[in-house]
């Protein structure tokens, strides 16, 4: 509210505001007239409190006022009581209908969750179905049905069958049939993106906790991008990009979720209820990501939600339920198996394997920080010099990941097919070419190691691409590849010394070392490492083996994970991607000690609007000119007597429907506190105001009576308030503003935004001995993309020959003549032979800084300032 407005951006398409409140006026003066004398105010009150709602679904990139709607649900249901006392439906023959609504009503949460459950679990086995199919179908076809993959079309032979055929019997022909395909798979998903859904691109895990907490992102959860993701994902799994389907899983969980309660009157005008529903779906996408619905809820617990009641906790775990139930019946593998890297341990493991164990935890911890700190590179770079590109990037990235993957064993196949390999034991399991030889251990080790590293390169790279792309299982196929290849060499150890006093717990003529366990705990490690939750990763591997021997070690691994992760700086991917990003969100597993008064974080310079006197031609001005959320009201702006504070939507609506009402002259007076000659009834309010009735004009219509529209007891509280328990009014209570008030008079107001500036601000001059590379990082930078450029032009100047002309790139030409760096889609670039000969300067950052924008949202800016995600 006290803070600039973020710079333009790309607006959604969508009607203006001025024509959604006309749109609602008429809407509300039809129920009006349409009401009943039985129904008689009440009716009209709901009907336009559903209107008003109504408008608020479009305000885009603003926070949900938590206290207000807690307010306006505590109203809503009081004239629901009072209605059921005084309805005469509850006398005689019609009381069972009575009764059986109210069964409805009492039962509704639980119809809502178990239709959200199963429709989640129906996706998922879709999913897992397409994606199996478009991975194997790059490496050959199956002869008796080509719908069938590779599993399925040699189902019950261990080493391949007849009916399989590779695409060729030359394997450079092979080589590029899986290159053309990763690139028109590749291709396909972020044009689709691009052109009807571009929230569907990345993971959504950090969107999804702003939402949770209040952050207002239109369209992110609409039909739109369920039905766009769910296409789109297994195009990106199956082109091979270096991205999972875990991370997304829980982003159509919550669109799911979304969509079905907009069905339901209950959910579609009550936020809270509907953060409820978004939290269990979340619980939802991960226990059918991984077969897991207690470690779901956890994960949701422990990562997704700000706000987890008892009743919620229950509710996700029936919604988990549900899906993972739903998952089994359609038994998408025909194996019994939820997901393809199930696997089941009947061997023990020993003390003096701990040590091994030290290291794989200290591994995930090193991996995290590594890929988190280079990753944000990446994502900066990106967002500078990429934002253009976004088909050609993701499909460039396909085609060199199926260039770097296709000779390593490990990384030419599915990422969940590659665990499923290197979970398994070797006695009595498949070997997977020779994986648990003793003659290729070396090479095994070899190409694991080879597997390790250029995986996590590509993650880096990968991640943050437009196209549906999770994080979770890419790292947990890089903790599976290195723990197997410290499984296999503990294995070499022990058959080296076997008589060796360390190795004296193992029992004769018995295999003492399983590598198996040991990929299954560095994917543990790898996945703890990158998102920083511990009890969740726990839960999930353990319910993923069925093994409760294994619990300990794999809190072993997670806790010294955990450890080393911190070491190197807090919060895991999603929470340094809501930094990244800018989105006004309060970490409440953080904790702060500032040990400064909250006025020191408080703007004095505010919008106030007088009590009385104000003329409607000003208040428009104010409303025009300014792009506040709300405004506080006082006596007069010489006292500052805090009288109480207004919303804009409501502003708004209640000038809109004055006019429609009656003739109102520019210089009619504005009152936000009842005349003198008014009745008392205001002193009984309860809440903030919804209803409409009370705009009266006076003679000539030179007063507008606003009094009933205003909420006369925002939260305020005392300057000398400690910042630390402003933040956790915030974080607890979730309100948009908080005012200052001192004596009754307002002093200032504070914001999330404001908080998150100051904390920012002492982190900053905290760190202050730490070495600042930006400059260094921005000129890599621009040498890189001058590479880039260079390569680009050398391709095409190669092609020009073939292709006599223009080649596509993305959305624009680019002319051989023309370098990256300027397109003819941009202002000052051209495509004729004058027209930019030989240039190869960039389109330069599109701000000062070479990390972020310096852009953030607070729910305060004007809902007509909404911007995409992807331009912030």
């Amino acid at each position: 509210m006290n803070s600039a407005p973020p710079p333009p951006a790309r607006r959604l398409s969508r009607p203006s505001l001025n024509r959604r409140i006309s749109s609602a006026l008429s809407n509300a003066e039809l129920g009006q007239n349409g009401s009943t004398a039985g129904a008689g105010a009440t009716s009209v009150d709901d009907r336009l409190d559903q209107e008003i709602d109504e408008i608020r679904r479009y305000e885009d990139f603003t926070t949900i006022d938590w206290v207000q709607d807690a307010a306006r649900e505590e109203l809503r249901r009081k004239a629901k009581l009072q209605e059921l006392h005084t309805s005469p439906q509850r006398i005689g023959h019609r009381a069972w209908r009575r009764r059986l609504t109210d069964s409805y009503e009492a039962g509704q949460a639980w119809i809502v969750v178990t239709l959200i459950g199963a429709a989640i679990g129906l996706n998922a086995a879709f999913l897992n179905i397409v994606t199996e199919w478009l991975s194997d179908i790059k490496l050959g076809y199956c002869t008796t049905a080509f719908y069938l993959n590779e599993s399925f079309c040699c189902w019950g032979a261990e080493n391949g069958c007849d009916e399989w055929h590779r695409w060729s019997f030359l394997w450079p022909i092979n080589y590029l049939f899986y290159i053309l395909f990763s690139l028109l798979f590749a291709f396909t998903s972020a044009r689709l993106v691009k052109t009807f859904a571009p929230y569907a691109a990345g993971s959504g895990i950090s969107e999804i906790k702003c939402i949770i907490a209040g952050f207002v992102m239109k369209g992110f959860l609409s039909f739109w991008t369920l039905l766009i993701k769910s296409i789109a994902l297994p195009l990106a799994i199956a082109s091979g990009l270096s991205v999972g389907k875990e991370g997304p899983s829980v982003h159509y969980a919550v669109c799911t979720g979304n969509v079905i309660s907009r069905f339901f009157d209950k959910y579609k005008r009550n936020a809270a209820k509907t953060r409820e529903i978004l939290s269990a779906c979340a619980a939802a996408g991960v226990a059918v990501a991984f077969g897991s619905p207690i470690g779901g809820v956890l994960f949701s617990l422990e990562e997704m939600s700000s706000y987890f009641p008892l009743k919620t906790m229950w509710r996700s775990f029936f919604c988990a339920l549900v899906a993972t139930a739903v998952l089994a019946a359609m038994n998408p593998f025909r194996t019994g198996q939820l997901v393809m890297f199930q696997v089941r341990y009947d061997r023990s493991w020993h003390f003096f394997e701990v040590i091994f164990y030290l290291i794989i935890g200290i591994f995930g911890g090193l991996y995290g920080a590594f890929v988190m700190k280079w990753n944000l590179r990446a994502q900066a770079f990106r967002k500078r010099y990429l934002s253009q590109y976004a088909i050609a990037e993701a499909t460039i990235l396909a085609g060199a990941t199926a260039l770097l993957c296709y000779p390593n064993m490990f990384l030419r196949i599915d990422m969940t097919e590659s665990m499923e390999i290197l979970f398994l034991e070797c006695e009595g399991a498949h070997d997977y070419d020779g994986l648990c030889d003793a003659k290729n251990r070396w090479s095994m080790v070899f190409l694991l190691a080879v597997a390790t590293v250029l995986r996590t390169f590509l993650v880096i790279i990968s991640y943050g691409c437009k196209v549906p792309a999770g994080i979770f299982v890419p790292s947990m196929a890089i903790g599976a590849s290195f723990g197997r290849m410290v499984g296999i060499l503990v294995q070499a150890l022990h058959e080296s010394f076997p008589k060796s006093a360390f190795f004296a717990a193992c029992e004769p003529d018995v295999p003492c070392i399983t590598p198996g366990t040991y990929a299954f705990l560095g994917a543990a490690a790898a996945l703890s490492g990158i998102m920083h939750i511990t009890v969740s990763v726990v839960v999930i591997m353990f319910e993923l083996t069925g093994a409760l021997t294994y619990i300990l070690p794999t809190m072993i691994v997670v806790g010294v994970t955990k450890a080393v992760g911190d070491r190197f700086g807090k919060g895991g991917i999603a929470d340094r991607m809501i930094w990244f990003n800018g989105f006004p969100f309060l970490d409440n597993k953080e904790e702060h000690t500032f040990g400064v008064p909250v006025s020191r974080v408080m703007t004095s310079d505010m919008k106030v609007l007088p009590a009385t006197g104000l003329d409607l031609k000003k208040l428009e001005n104010l409303l025009g000119e300014t792009r506040y959320q709300g405004f506080p009201i006082v006596e007069s702006r010489s006292s500052s007597v805090l009288v109480g504070y207004i919303g804009r939507t409501e502003l708004r609506y209640a000038i809109d429907r004055a006019k429609q009402e009656r003739e109102v002259v520019p210089a009619a007076r504005c009152f936000f506190t009842p005349p003198a000659t008014a009745s008392s009834s205001g002193s009984t309010y309860g809440g903030p105001a919804t209803t409409f009735d009370a705009i009266a004009t006076t003679s000539g219509q030179l007063s507008i009576d606003f009094s009933r529209f205003i909420d006369p007891t925002p939260l305020a509280v005392h300057p000398r308030l400690p910042l630390e328990t402003v933040m956790e009014l915030f974080k607890k209570m979730g309100p948009r503003v908080i005012l200052i008030e001192y004596r009754g008079q307002l002093t200032g107001l504070v914001t999330v935004k404001d908080c998150l500036k100051y904390q920012f601000k002492v982190e900053a001059a905290e760190n202050v001995h730490v070495r600042d590379d930006t400059a260094a990082v921005e000129v890599g930078q621009e040498r890189l993309w001058q590479f880039l450029q260079r390569v680009g032009n050398w391709v095409l100047h190669a092609t020009d020959n073939l292709r006599s002309g223009r080649i596509r790139l993305g959305d624009g030409f680019f002319s051989p003549r023309v370098g990256l760096g300027r397109s003819p889609l941009t202002p000052g670039a051209g495509s004729g032979p004058g027209a930019g000969s030989g240039s190869a300067s960039g389109p330069g950052p599109r701000s000062g800084s070479g990390a972020r924008d310096a852009v953030m949202l607070d729910g305060t800016e004007d809902e007509d300032d909404s911007m995409e995600l992807v331009d912030q």
